[in-house]
């Protein structure tokens, strides 16, 4: 199939760009062009319901509309695919194009430094072959374009940016930046945590600052992972290390503000050397580290899913905490149960973007929403203090968690996506 894209909505027919004069009327505009949005768009297109839709893509950015080797608009960074998600771009046809590219986590390391409180969590003991995998941002969004690829064909609309959202009762009006409008029955928001669509529907969102900082980096270590996933929760906030391929691993150390300055200044040899003295020597000495990124953590929380004609999704409805590595979960999640809402929708004729069909999205992913929240934040709060009491109770809570199947079992669930 070919498809359609670009700037002012040029569209690629075999190696030619030719200007399109399609029209600007769509069923579906999806606002962001990350891995939440072509995640949705590979969904609705995949399926052969939806896949009649008049769908586009609006983003910032220039979003290349097909996979190009060497080249992408992410950084090095990676995801932790829980294995529910795994399974979710397994059903679109798209794993095929990523899993090369994926570490598996078939064991978790949970532990409380300092304290006696572990837990090992093995992939074999919930009969499965990995609790999920670890992938690259570029590798997730390259698998979904080269799968998009062969769907029927979307628009994009990019490098562009929304000028204004006016809100119909039987459409959206979006004005870009070039003044050109385009509408839709339903925009869905995968615009990110400063979403521009959720500011424009008025919708209020909680936001809780952690006073903590995120340092993101690739690291090298002395000794292979053999695909073990690493949470240790130390005085300043836990340190994540997740398998890469090779002996690498992806840290996502939680630090105070104060002290990830610090960090920030360090060289390469001291920042492995003051990663090994608070990780420990798990891994053997860290040996190289990529460059720093570093993340204030907020909690943010949408108080509401959707609006007129509008549904948010991902990090436009939930920012949550990197512990545990929940957050692109709960959002493949989102676009789970809207795309079914869809096809129920297209396969009886109804309105994707009317009422009954948003407040069934809203009512459907609450639970999950706040339940993973609860989690995540609670963790947090848990595991950041000192007090002595709470410090014996969560080293108590996870010994009985590591003998205890049941009381594990339900946990595994929640973090492999189910």
């Amino acid at each position: 199939m070919q498809l359609e894209y670009s700037q002012n909505n040029v569209k690629k027919e075999g190696n030619e760009l030719k200007q399109s004069s399609g029209n600007s009327v769509f069923d579906i505009v999806i606002v962001g062009g990350g891995l939440s949005g072509l995640l949705t768009a590979t969904s609705l297109m995949n399926h052969p319901v939806t896949a009649s839709l008049r769908v586009a893509i609006v983003d910032a950015n220039e979003v290349a509309a097909e996979p190009q080797a060497g080249k992408s608009a992410f950084d090095d960074r990676v995801i932790a695919l829980a294995h529910g998600s795994v399974e979710f771009i397994k059903s679109l046809d798209a794993w095929q194009y990523m899993s090369q590219d994926a570490a598996a986590i078939e064991t978790i390391h949970i532990s409380d430094r300092g304290y006696y409180g572990k837990v090992r969590v093995k992939a074999t003991d919930h009969n499965v072959d990995a609790l999920g995998h670890v992938v690259p941002l570029a590798s997730i969004a390259n698998g979904l374009l080269s799968r998009l690829n062969q769907l029927p064909s979307i628009y994009w609309f990019t490098p562009r940016t929304i000028d204004a959202m006016t809100f119909q009762p039987e459409h959206v009006e979006i004005e870009l930046d070039d003044k050109e409008t385009i509408t839709a029955k339903l925009v869905i928001a995968c615009d990110g945590g400063q979403s521009v669509c959720r500011k424009a529907s008025n919708i209020a969102a909680k936001v809780s600052a952690y006073q903590q900082v995120a340092v993101i980096a690739n690291v090298g270590v002395e000794k292979h992972h053999q695909h073990r996933a690493f949470e240790r929760f130390t005085e300043s906030g836990p340190i994540a290390m997740l398998p890469m391929q090779g002996k690498q691993c992806s840290l996502v150390w939680t630090l105070t503000p104060e002290q990830a300055n610090e960090v920030s200044e360090l060289d390469d040899n001291a920042f492995c050397q003051a990663l090994t003295k608070a990780f420990g020597t798990w891994l053997g000495a860290v040996t190289s580290a990529s460059k720093r990124t570093i993340f204030p953590l907020s909690l943010v929380q949408a108080e509401q899913q959707t609006y007129q004609r509008l549904a948010l999704v991902g990090n436009a409805s939930h920012t949550i905490h990197p512990i545990a590595g929940q957050g692109f979960n709960l959002g493949v999640r989102d676009v789970v149960a809207l795309a079914k809402l869809m096809q129920q929708a297209s396969r009886y004729s109804v309105d994707v973007g009317a009422g009954k069909v948003l407040n069934q999205y809203q009512t459907q992913r609450a639970d999950d929403q706040q339940r993973v929240i609860t989690l995540t934040d609670s963790m947090v709060h848990l595991f950041s203090n000192d007090y002595a009491p709470l410090v014996a109770g969560r080293n108590i809570g996870l010994k009985v968690m590591n003998y205890l199947n049941p009381l594990q079992q339900r946990f595994v669930n929640k973090t492999m996506g189910y």
